[in-house]
């Protein structure tokens, strides 16, 4: 036996956290002994020279499996948040053909870098013998077995991916309570002239979502999901209801806005349709794991129909509004008729739903770092969701402009999570097995990352300036405000000024 693999193997056995999944069937560090045969057999299964096939998928052991109905549902989800909105102004900054190519292009360089993640995570559980990974697992031990200029680098890669998950997740769920706070705010103040301060909303949501944050697994959060789907859609179609009416011609828009307009188009849209930090968490909880691939597989179905519902929304919104097309199409929408303002309280509500699942990523990261300390594991996983939801609400409240320095956090950790780490894990993965012929995985994957590198600069350029101007805008707001309490200061001095003079000449003899 080799004693280098052995001894290998007892490193990964400790360095690795323990597979989350009940009665899984040998050690991490059985895993890394044996030849290594890639091919399935008939069934599916796997092998390693001179043993039986295993596979991974009919040793997971799950209490509360979901569905590929469920799984489609949450990735759905997952994918259509509230940025879908922004779409018409990223249409905006591109032209119109541009626009519809372009974002046919991101979403197949997202859904190809979850498509490869998926799939190393595949080939790793036969080498290492365990049932399901997380993300930062599955980059662990791809650099753990990969080639030897790797390995020193496991731990860093998995630090790297466990603090973006976490802050970039964590900031997503403070800026949903604002935007549902905000939805809320609008339409009350527009039909009841209550004016109440911001930060009030935004608690007012605590309890809702304590109680939200409770749901034990995604097999009892899909019909959340779903609901939060319907809404959505009910929400979209009043939008493109209003959008069809008296439509321009599609010769009366730019179809190519020039390059200039570029960087902003890429930086809203991955950042829109980025849904990274959810997609091994769903396959782990599958009953059939290798449906989650594949042509026909729940990602494909999931970010075709996502594709071309940003499509749709994006080239109908700056059809109609031209250069007219603001931040959110909602601000488009008629403020003075009831099915417009509609459309705020359905997507607040459906974003409302969505926090659960998007908590659910900063809820495993955490609790998979504790758990083991908790003898009553039932108790202390519900005082840490508590606790989490909390904090998101009170950073929310302290900070209620946070979503630009949240963009700023996305730009940077989206970039290197959706796009970078999914073609670094492929590569060293797959470096000792051959990369093909001419190297094309090396150069595939280098193109991936050269595109990742380029939206990281293009999203954390884009946040800087929505930093920039926010403040400004403050800024400049301050000093009107300023400016007006001195006139008015101004003003009253000479009022007063003026009636002691008449006070004063009539009462002289």
């Amino acid at each position: 036996m080799d004693l280098n693999k052995t001894e290998q193997g007892t490193e990964l056995e400790t360095f690795l956290p323990r597979d989350g999944i009940k009665n899984h069937v040998s050690g991490i560090g059985e895993g890394v002994q044996g030849k290594y045969i890639p091919e399935a057999n008939g069934d599916g299964a796997f092998k390693r020279a001179n043993e039986e096939p295993w596979d991974p998928f009919k040793e997971r052991k799950l209490d509360h499996p979901t569905t590929d109905c469920d799984t489609l549902t949450h990735l759905l989800k997952a994918s259509l948040g509230s940025g879908i909105l922004a779409m018409p102004i990223a249409f905006k900054h591109s032209g119109l053909t541009m626009g519809v190519f372009a974002t046919v292009l991101v979403a197949i360089i997202c859904t190809h870098c979850s498509y490869i993640l998926v799939k190393c995570a595949h080939r790793l559980y036969v080498r290492t013998r365990v049932t399901a990974m997380s993300f930062a697992e599955v980059s662990t031990v791809a650099f753990k077995n990969g080639p030897a200029w790797s390995r020193p680098y496991a731990q860093l890669s998995r630090m790297i991916i466990l603090v973006s998950l976490f802050l970039t997740y964590f900031g997503t769920c403070s800026v949903y309570i604002v935007i549902i706070a905000n939805n809320f705010q609008q339409v009350i103040e527009q039909y009841t002239q209550a004016y109440l301060d911001q930060r009030i909303y935004i608690a007012a949501f605590l309890i809702p979502l304590i109680l939200l944050s409770w749901v034990p697994n995604l097999k009892y959060l899909a019909p959340v999901s779903m609901l939060a789907n319907g809404l959505m859609g009910c929400g979209l179609g009043i939008t493109v209801y209003y959008l069809v009416q008296e439509l321009p011609a599609p010769s009366e828009r730019p179809h190519f806005n020039g390059f200039g307009g570029l960087p902003q188009f890429f930086s809203i849209v991955i950042f829109a349709m980025e849904a990274i930090g959810v997609v091994m968490p769903l396959e782990n909880n599958m009953e059939h794991p290798r449906h989650f691939l594949g042509l026909a597989g729940v990602l494909n179905q999931g970010m075709a129909g996502v594709t071309m519902v940003y499509i749709l929304l994006g080239f109908l919104g700056y059809l109609k509004y031209g250069d007219e097309t603001m931040g959110s199409i909602t601000l488009n929408l008629p403020t003075d008729e009831y099915l417009a303002q509609s459309v705020k309280i359905l997507i607040a509500l459906a974003v409302f739903c969505t926090y659960g699942l998007q908590f659910f990523v900063c809820l495993e990261i955490c609790w998979d770092g504790i758990k083991d300390y908790y003898k009553s594991s039932r108790l202390a996983n519900y005082v840490l969701r508590t606790a989490l939801v909390t904090l998101t609400v009170a950073l929310a409240v302290a900070v209620p402009t946070i979503g630009p320095f949240i963009g700023l956090i996305g730009a940077l950790c989206f970039s290197i999570l959706g796009l970078i780490c999914p073609a670094v894990i492929e590569m060293v993965t797959f470096w000792e097995e051959g990369l093909g012929p001419g190297k094309w995985l090396l150069w595939k994957n280098l193109a991936v990352s050269a595109f990742g590198v380029m939206a990281l600069i293009f999203g954390t350029l884009t946040s800087i300036e929505d930093i920039v101007k926010l403040y400004s805008e403050d800024h400049l707001a301050h000093s009107e405000e300023e400016d007006h309490i001195h006139a008015l200061n101004h003003t009253i001095a000479n009022v007063t000024s003026a009636v002691v003079e008449e006070i004063m000449t009539t009462l002289a003899p």
